[in-house]
């Protein structure tokens, strides 16, 4: 089964729900906002991608940390700091089978799903 987690009212995430229903693919939606996401699901991504591919750096979350938290980020601080505000994590976040997927490209969804 394929999960996508983010936020629904997201410009990208709403193109990447079109994408995926346009392409007829069945799809489970994992909201951050009200549930949260699996630390497990984190932890793969950053294993998969590494931290600062799963925080979104170019967000108003980011932006709003202070200097000192942003200096000091590693992969333990990026874990808890994606359980405690999910808003941070970059968007979408796919799991299709074993692999993980961040952000929206159509052409690397193509590829996802060929």
């Amino acid at each position: 089964m394929t999960v996508i987690y983010g936020i629904k009212n997201c410009d990208t995430m709403k193109k990447a729900f079109k994408w995926l229903e346009d392409a007829g693919i069945e799809f489970e939606f994992h909201d951050y906002k009200k549930s949260g996401v699996p630390e497990n699901v984190i932890r793969a991504a950053i294993k998969h991608n590494g931290w600062d591919n799963v925080i979104n750096r170019r967000g108003t979350t980011w932006r709003k940390l202070p200097d000192e938290v942003k200096a000091s980020m590693d992969e333990k601080a990026a874990l808890r700091m994606a359980q405690e505000n999910p808003s941070i994590i970059k968007r979408p976040l796919l799991v299709q089978g074993a692999s993980i997927h961040l952000g929206f490209d159509p052409e690397d969804y193509r590829k996802i799903f060929s």
